[in-house]
């Protein structure tokens, strides 16, 4: 027979440990503060690929550095890589499908 006792309801109300999830390694760290330092339009940076990296590692390792930075970065290709800029109306890419108008 399963046998029951009575407990305090706050045993419920625990707070759930969430948990901590990968931390950043410190290239990532590295490359999240040199994104921080893009401040206005007129700071423009040059990533240079080595010879053993891909094109769109490096692309998706510089979005995500971005993200956790809380800057919104443009990258645009260049002879020997890439090049990283703050993301201005100008900049921003006009490629997908047109919105949807508002007079419909």
């Amino acid at each position: 027979m399963v046998k029951f006792r009575r407990v305090d309801a706050s045993v419920l109300e625990q707070e759930k440990k969430r948990p901590a999830g990968r931390q950043p390694s410190p290239e990532q760290i590295a490359l999240i503060a040199k994104i921080k330092t893009i401040t206005d339009d007129s700071v423009v940076y040059e990533v240079a690929l080595e010879p053993g990296e891909k094109p769109l590692t490096v692309r998706q390792q510089l979005l995500r550095a971005s993200k956790s930075a809380d800057v919104e970065i443009v990258i645009r290709k260049s002879e020997k890589g890439f090049y990283i800029a703050k993301m201005t109306p100008e900049r921003k890419s006009r490629r997908g499908r047109k919105p949807a108008s508002a007079s419909s």
